[in-house]
């Protein structure tokens, strides 16, 4: 057996096949002659094929493969692969280097230092010493990928290795081998918070990204009703961890240091699962926490942990820890917070909408399995107009690099096709990775895609305002044709007038099995 077989061999054995990618001539031997038991998805830039993967591995709940083009092409895909990192998205970068015997000549394409090129934005990184290690190093990285803090790996595999004999004895092994990679917080320290929880006076709880499954939510609405918690999502979030028609839901968090701590007063105790201690945005000079507020917190991450500037964090599973707590602390008998105040679903006339117009469309066209790629991002923390029931409902790019969401949105539609996927995106992020509607469009991957058109970066001009910063330029985006652009790559789109014609067509495209792009034309920011 070669060692190309034995890499393919690795993979099925983890339940890999599918494999996303931009293919250079470095890929070419290990591509060749391609199994028929696993998949290729094509994507036309390498930023697009690394956000495919990583919404793929966020859909599945195991580690994805994408494959790059060697020292440029990894380049090429390191914008997305931030948001990959910080999301804590189990994806193995593999790139092709040139020969062994080429790389010390610095021939052409060759990578350079590779282990270094994806650091600090992966885990662990190789270009393994032999040849008869490629299936070793493959192993450990997809191993290591999935293990708690989960995250990317990085594998520079050079193209002449695969023909070589792999061991048989080693690869065996290797097939059968698991890890199980997910600690949990210690009992004893479980106590300090259970205790430090029960006796509190006024306690308040902040969810992240580290809860958004089945355990996390369940443990954390069970809490909420438990100890009748008031509940934040914490600022700049991934995901939606908590249910936004819960009645402690209480939105999203700001993200400046002076206004997250003035939600927590009159609090003296704040808990905090699954979420870095804080992920800030908006300078503004403050204390983290009122005068007589503590911080306990659970993190899988013992990064997120150490690099908090205040509180007592846990190192362990968070949903598992959540899970725990609400089994054994005393329940207490005081009246839940008040639900929010909603406004009534918003009917605008036009000829362009408010964002909270069309989030409101949008949210009468779906259903409780919809699953939302996010990335508009004037609009990021609109999630109280959205009813978001269940787990793993709602993403958007963990570090904030633009690009991610088009891709993404593919991938977790192919990694989970029992749940349809609805792409809600910015005309500006629109067009950093616009190439992969070829990939929707050549894959038939039912994605619908909804442009909000307002011909400007919108996220950009509040943060002008905020920071005194007027007459930037490069702020707006004029004549840009995006339904000519979408039909130019194969897909069906649409441009909508009126909020009606934008919950039924979105509507009718989730009912179909074909990708869709529909613009809606919303308020730019000075009509706002």
């Amino acid at each position: 057996m070669k060692v190309r077989d034995a890499f393919f061999e690795v993979l099925r054995s983890h339940g890999i096949t599918t494999v996303f990618g931009n293919p250079g001539s470095n890929e070419l031997p290990l591509l060749r002659d391609f199994p028929d038991d696993f998949r290729y998805v094509l994507a036309l830039h390498e930023g697009a094929a690394i956000a495919m993967a990583d919404g793929y591995a966020l859909a599945t709940g195991r580690p994805s493969l994408v494959n790059l083009h060697a020292a440029a092409g990894t380049g090429n895909a390191m914008g997305n692969l931030t948001n990959t990192q910080s999301g804590h998205v189990p994806v193995v970068v593999t790139s092709g280097q040139q020969a062994r015997r080429y790389t010390a000549l610095n021939a052409l394409l060759t990578n350079v230092d590779a282990t270094a090129l994806a650091e600090p934005l992966v885990k662990w990184s190789c270009e393994p010493l032999r040849p008869e290690d490629v299936p070793q190093a493959l192993s450990q990285g997809i191993l290591l990928a999935g293990s708690a803090p989960a995250g990317p790996v990085y594998l520079s595999l050079p193209l002449d290795d695969w023909d070589h004999q792999a061991d048989p004895g080693a690869l065996k092994h290797l097939k059968a081998r698991t890890v199980q990679g997910d600690p949990v917080v210690s009992e004893p320290a479980l106590d300090l918070l259970r205790r430090r929880l029960t006796g509190a006076a006024n306690p308040v709880m902040v969810v992240g990204p580290g809860i958004d499954d089945a355990t996390g939510w369940d443990g954390a609405c069970r809490l909420a009703d438990r100890l009748a918690l008031p509940v934040f999502v914490a600022p700049s979030p991934s995901r939606c961890p908590f249910p936004t028609r819960h009645p402690g839901y209480r939105g999203v968090l700001p993200s400046d240091i002076p206004a997250v701590a003035r939600h927590f007063d009159g609090h003296d105790l704040v808990v905090a699962f699954g979420a870095a201690i804080f992920r800030y945005h908006a300078f503004e000079e403050g204390d983290y926490l009122p005068p007589g507020t503590e911080l306990w917190a659970v993190t899988s991450d013992p990064d997120e942990a150490t690099r908090a500037p205040f509180g007592r964090i846990l190192v362990g599973n968070p949903s598992d820890a959540l899970a725990r707590l609400t089994e054994t602390v005393p329940a207490r008998h005081r009246p839940p917070p008040p639900p929010l105040e909603r406004t009534s679903r918003l009917n605008e006339a036009g000829p362009a909408f408010s964002a909270e117009a069309i989030v409101d469309a949008l949210d009468a066209a779906k259903d409780e399995s919809t699953v939302l790629a996010h990335e508009w991002t004037s609009v990021d923390t609109t999630w109280d107009r959205f009813d978001i029931s269940r787990p793993g409902s709602l993403y958007f790019p963990a570090s904030g690099g633009l690009g991610w969401g088009l891709p993404a949105a593919i991938g977790l539609q192919l990694g989970d096709p029992s749940r349809r996927v609805l792409a809600m995106l910015g005309d500006g992020a629109l067009h950093y990775t616009v190439s992969a509607l070829w990939t929707a469009a050549r894959y038939r991957v039912p994605v619908v895609f909804v442009v909000a058109r307002n011909g400007e970066y919108g996220a950009l001009k509040k943060f002008t305002q905020a920071m005194q910063a007027p007459g930037v330029p490069g702020l707006e985006l004029p004549g840009i044709d995006i339904t000519g652009i979408a039909s130019a790559y194969g897909i069906s789109a649409t441009r909508i007038d009126t909020l009606d014609a934008l919950t039924a067509a979105v509507t009718a495209a989730l009912a179909t099995d074909e990708p869709h792009l529909i613009e809606v034309p919303q308020q730019p920011l000075t009509a706002s």
